[in-house]
């Protein structure tokens, strides 16, 4: 799991992510609800694309991400940050000796976790990282976009040097959707590669998060649409939550 696919994931999400518009959402969020953190636990940070926000911004950063190969991309874009600490961890089990005003998981990396014993354990791992009153903000791609949208679709997309194939398919039974991915990417030599990756995540219905976090002992939990403070309907595609310790 991203592997190859982390060398050119920034050229294809360039085009179809605004990573500057989901930072100031956060900045949002943090207005909404009179909160001024100072140190943040990103997971999943990728190739640290809201990092690079983020510690501009002048956060005291920690982040991590399971993959070695989206990290060596993110710590090329971050070194000149004196405020940015990069691991290699996993959202599952992932143990840090500090707590933190703020942690975030952005970009529907919660739907990579493929069950809810885990998601549970995350969730629980979340709030022992977490100060008291601090918040965790996360999104997900919605059961509705996983099930109608991207499920049993295919997608073909050229570009100029990238050349691909997604095909999904949704798993009605555990809910579950699998994309297969054919990239044909062209090298210096004008010659093209092939290599394929296989990503899987999990569709979950709002009140299946809500009654996790509820059991992972969160004090107040918010849900919204996408980038707002609506509450989420039932074609949204993104939902973001909020959840307080």
């Amino acid at each position: 799991m991203y592997e190859k696919f982390a060398y050119i994931y920034d050229d294809l999400m360039r085009a179809d992510i605004d990573y500057r518009a989901w930072y100031m959402y956060i900045e949002e969020i943090f207005n909404e609800f009179n909160y001024k953190p100072k140190n943040i636990l990103e997971m999943a940070c990728g190739t640290g694309n809201l990092t690079y926000y983020l510690a501009n911004t002048g956060y005291d950063l920690t982040c991590f991400d399971i993959s070695s190969d989206m990290l060596s991309i993110a710590y090329n874009k971050l070194n000149k940050f004196k405020n940015v600490k990069l691991l290699n961890q996993d959202m599952v089990d992932f143990h840090i000796n500090e707590n933190f005003d703020v942690i975030i998981s952005a970009c529907d990396s919660i739907n990579y976790i493929e069950n809810e014993k885990n998601l549970l354990n995350t969730f629980k791992n979340v709030k022992k990282h977490l100060k008291p009153g601090g918040m965790f903000i996360f999104d997900i791609n919605s059961y509705y976009k996983l099930k109608y949208i991207i499920g049993n679709n295919t997608f073909v997309e050229d570009r100029e040097d990238i050349f691909y194939i997604w095909q999904n398919y949704f798993d009605e039974k555990n809910n579950i959707a699998e994309f297969y991915l054919t990239f044909f990417v062209k090298e210096e030599n004008e010659k093209y590669i092939r290599f394929d990756e296989t990503h899987i995540e999990r569709a979950y219905k709002t009140n299946e998060i809500n009654d996790l976090l509820k059991e992972a002992s969160f004090n107040k939990i918010f849900c919204y649409d996408g980038f707002s403070f609506e509450k989420p309907k039932d074609k949204s595609e993104r939902i973001t939550f909020i959840a307080i310790v």
